[in-house]
């Protein structure tokens, strides 16, 4: 019996997206990305790394991988697909810009929030998107009594950001007239110290690590309130790693991967959301 006109478009199709999928996992060939090329020279991805939760989380047991979270995924399946080994380069959020730049690393994994000033200078693979929350001390009327989040853009009010962070540019740009605290990451997911110990009125957070944080910290508010501010529209931006300029075959091949990897990075970014401790 001749097999259906249904069963052969079906069967075709298969073998399309199966041939697309291969694509998509098939580096370039030698000689096509000189980037690719020096890798598998080397025998190792250099992937940039920063403690960033919920994508890039450092696994401080002892035991098992050192890194954990979807930044750490799509790494991996970079290197695999490459047939090298994947070698962390831990950098700070001051240095992973420049240190991305001046080939330190193949790729920054750690994520980067996407701005203007930022693609001037490097390329992107986006695989998420966030927003942040303003927090305070329930206790301070001057969180507190803030209706709008333009309410924290004046004197009076003190906010703190990580240097080097990718909300920096947002905060300098949103907020000229509170007064500005900058200060160095120590490892901490956001500044809460600053504001536990009133130095600051008002520092930003990834909207997602907003949750846990409050379970973990007495005493914090936050803005916007509703939904726990998970529905915050402050500071949406594209998340993404980032890959020196001027590479084009070695970006769309990356951009490709991923693409094929988004569902498995989405639910992995949930999974550390909800194990964060």
């Amino acid at each position: 019996m001749q097999p259906s006109f249904l069963t052969r478009f079906a069967a075709t199709a298969l073998l399309l997206a199966g041939a697309a999928t291969a694509q998509a996992q098939t580096p370039p060939a030698p000689g096509e990305s000189p980037r690719i090329d020096a890798i598998r020279k080397a025998g190792v991805l250099r992937v940039g790394v920063v403690n960033n939760p919920p994508w890039l989380v450092q696994n401080t047991t002892g035991s098992g991988e050192p890194w954990m979270g979807s930044s750490w995924l799509l790494g991996k399946e970079f290197a695999r697909l490459l047939d090298v080994k994947i070698v962390p380069v831990q950098v700070s959020h001051e240095t992973k810009v420049p240190a991305l730049i001046a080939n330190q690393m193949d790729i920054m994994i750690g994520p980067l929030n996407q701005n203007a000033e930022r693609a001037k200078i490097i390329d992107f693979v986006t695989f998420s998107n966030t927003s942040v929350c303003m927090f305070g001390l329930a206790s301070n009327p001057k969180f507190t009594s803030a209706t709008k989040v333009e309410d924290f853009n004046q004197p009076g009010i003190t906010m703190a950001y990580f240097s080097g962070a990718g909300e920096e540019p947002l905060v300098l740009e949103n907020f000229p007239k509170a007064k500005l605290r900058g200060v160095t990451n120590s490892g901490s997911v956001a500044p809460i110290e600053e504001v536990l110990a009133g130095r600051s009125d008002v520092a930003p957070l990834n909207r997602m690590l907003w949750p846990n944080i409050s379970r973990k910290v007495k005493g914090l508010a936050v803005f916007p309130k509703e939904n726990d501010c998970q529905d915050s529209k402050i500071f949406a931006i594209d998340a993404g790693m980032g890959v020196a300029k001027n590479q084009p075959v070695y970006l769309e091949w990356l951009r490709k991967v991923e693409a094929r990897m988004h569902p498995e990075l989405v639910a992995e970014e949930r999974r550390m959301t909800q194990n964060l401790k």
